[in-house]
C-alpha cells in the first residue's frame, strides 16, 4: 500500500543544513498497523507527512499501491496531535470538511457522519461546537473527519498525546475497535510503545536525528487485543525489547 526508498529529508537553515531524515525503506502492507517509536526528534512526524503528501522527500522514492506519490488524496485520512478542528463549526459541521474538500455527495455523506459520530460515542453533540467538548472528544470529532472519506489508509501523529493517560488508554482501544473492524491499512506515529504494541501488527523503530530504521519489529500477538493483552509475558518482551533499543540509542548519541 504504502512504501518508501532510500528516503531522505534535509531542511537548509542558516548555519547549516539539518538532515531529518536518512536512507529509510519502509513498507506498510494494506490492511497492516504499523506504528513508528522513536525518540523526540528522529523525524517520525516528517516520514509521515511526506507519507500523507503534505511534503516532498530531499531524495528517494515515495509509493502508494505502487504508483509515485504525486499529491493529497482523498484515499488518505490524517489524525494530528492537535484536533485541528474549527472552532466557529458545530462538530457535525466540522465531520463533513472532507466531503466539501473532495466534493463527494452530501447525503450520503451526512449520512456517514452521522453513523461514525454514533460509533464513537458523540450522539447527541452533532450541534456543539468544539469548545464544548472535553479533549478525548475532540480527538474522537477528529478521527470522524478523517474516516468520513472512507479513506484505505489511516494516518496518525501522536492523535492521544496531548490526553491525560486514562482518557489516551481509552481512546487506543476505540481507535483499535474501529480498526479490527474496517482492517484500513494504518501508520501511527507515538512516543507510548505499550500503546504501539498494543495496536500493531509491526513496530518500527528509529535512530536519533537523522532518523533511520534501526529494527522492525513483528507482533505476533493474537488479535482481537484488549487491555488484558498487556499481562501477556510476550507483551512485556516486547515492550522491553523495543525500550532496551531506543534507550541504547540514546545512550550511545549522548556518549
Amino acid at each position: 500500500m504504502l512504501s518508501t526508498r532510500n528516503l531522505s529529508k534535509v531542511y537548509p537553515v542558516r548555519g547549516g543544513d539539518i538532515r531529518a531524515l536518512d536512507n529509510v525503506s519502509l513498507d506498510v502492507p494494506d490492511g497492516s498497523f504499523v506504528a513508528i517509536v522513536g525518540a523526540s526528534g528522529c523525524g517520525k512526524s516528517t516520514l509521515l507527512r511526506i507519507l500523507a503528501a503534505l511534503e516532498e522527500p530531499s531524495a528517494g522514492e515515495v509509493c502508494r499501491d505502487g504508483r509515485p506519490l504525486t499529491g493529497p488524496s482523498r484515499e488518505v485520512g490524517i489524525v494530528f496531535q492537535e484536533h485541528v478542528l474549527l472552532p466557529w463549526l458545530t462538530v457535525l459541521e466540522n465531520v463533513m470538511m472532507p466531503a466539501e474538500l473532495y466534493k463527494l455527495p452530501r447525503d450520503e455523506s451526512l449520512a456517514r457522519a452521522r453513523q461514525l459520530l454514533v460509533m464513537s460515542g458523540l450522539s447527541g453533540f452533532e450541534d456543539r461546537r468544539p469548545g464544548d467538548l472535553s479533549g478525548g472528544m475532540k480527538q474522537r470529532a477528529a478521527i470522524c473527519r478523517a474516516l468520513l472519506s472512507d479513506p484505505r489508509v489511516l494516518l496518525m501523529d501522536e492523535p492521544f498525546g496531548a490526553l491525560d493517560a486514562l482518557t489516551r488508554e481509552e481512546l487506543s482501544l476505540e481507535l483499535l475497535r474501529i480498526w479490527e473492524r474496517d482492517r484500513k491499512t494504518a501508520l501511527l506515529i507515538t512516543h507510548d510503545i505499550n500503546e504501539a504494541v498494543l495496536l500493531s501488527d509491526t513496530v518500527v523503530v528509529m535512530s536519533p536525528r537523522p532518523g533511520r530504521i534501526l529494527e522492525v519489529i513483528p507482533i505476533d500477538l493474537p488479535r482481537p487485543r484488549g487491555p488484558d493483552t498487556e499481562l501477556a509475558p510476550a507483551f512485556r518482551e516486547l515492550t522491553h525489547r523495543i525500550r532496551g533499543l531506543i534507550f541504547a540509542q540514546r545512550a550511545r548519541a549522548a556518549s
